[in-house]
């Protein structure tokens, strides 16, 4: 005797489908990127200035040129520049861009001794001069330092923003935006840091009656804006995160419950279904047993 058994034993109704699981989109994390990437540190100008002035060229000459002086200073040395107006002038080309670095490992007054050997105009040297060890002005030990503990800060503050791609990318929000916020902190405190050796009034740099003075420079209001983004952006993610949760998750494309019915429709069976009210009954052997014809 056969036993009848359901077909949909024998016929398999449907596999089960398994939903792709995407990643959340650390999208409020990469628009400081954009910003942060663009190595602030390792540029020169986080304080600047220019002044025209007539300077003597060369030491010990009466020989005096027309000159665009410009200083730019970095976390890892400053760059004195020196350009004529024009720049042909008393038969030579007058345009210098000379960097002296003070960071640690680095020599500043070997550097300073080169541009001596080398007979560098002597606008360069006198400021030059006044970052050196020997002058009163005590810029030198104040900029070192300060560039040194701002860099620091800096390469920890990128580190800490790379974790908080990671974070995001796995879905843990709020510990993403924690990271993002302890970044903008950093960036924060770095500028801090720098901005209390700024040039003072008590030693400033003349050429004749014209000053140089400086400024804060661009890589400066750079890495202000990337700290204040990376604060208000991890400010907003903890808000949201205690406040309305299912919104963040719709930001960071983490509410897949839209996309889930949306392959139930499409993947499960149509009429008649699988059920074992609408199966009909197939004896066994009929599906076990075959004949053959002897010829």
């Amino acid at each position: 005797h056969s036993l009848p058994v359901p077909w949909w034993e024998c016929c398999h109704c449907h596999s089960p489908v398994i939903l792709p699981l995407s990643p959340a989109k650390p999208g409020p994390a990469l628009t400081p990127a954009l910003f942060f990437l663009a190595a602030v540190q390792f540029t020169r100008d986080w304080e600047s200035g220019w002044v025209r002035a007539n300077t003597s060229y060369k030491s010990f000459s009466p020989v005096q040129v027309s000159a665009d002086i410009g200083l730019h200073i970095g976390l890892a040395g400053l760059n004195v520049t020196l350009r004529g107006n024009p720049v042909e002038q008393i038969n030579e080309t007058i345009n210098y861009n000379e960097h002296f670095p003070w960071s640690f490992g680095a020599d500043y007054e070997h550097s300073y001794s080169q541009g001596l050997q080398k007979g560098l105009p002597s606008p360069i040297l006198y400021v030059a001069e006044k970052f050196s060890w020997q002058s009163p002005c005590g810029w030198h030990r104040r900029y070192r330092i300060a560039g040194h503990y701002a860099s620091a800060m800096l390469w920890l503050a990128f580190c800490t923003w790379l974790i908080s791609i990671l974070l995001f990318s796995m879905s843990i929000l709020l510990y993403g935006g924690q990271m993002l916020l302890l970044t903008g902190t950093l960036i924060l405190s770095s500028l801090l840091l720098f901005s209390t050796t700024r040039n003072t009034l008590g030693c400033p740099i003349h050429f004749g009656p014209a000053s140089l003075r400086t400024d804060y420079g661009e890589s400066f209001w750079l890495a202000l804006a990337t700290g204040l983004l990376c604060l208000l952006l991890g400010l907003g993610i903890l808000i949201l995160n205690a406040v309305q949760p299912q919104k963040l998750k719709l930001i960071f494309s983490l509410d897949k419950r839209g996309e889930e019915e949306q392959w139930d429709k499409c993947w499960l069976p149509a009429q008649p279904s699988c059920s074992a009210q609408d199966g009909f009954m197939v004896p066994l052997g009929e599906l076990c047993h075959g004949s053959a014809t002897q010829l």
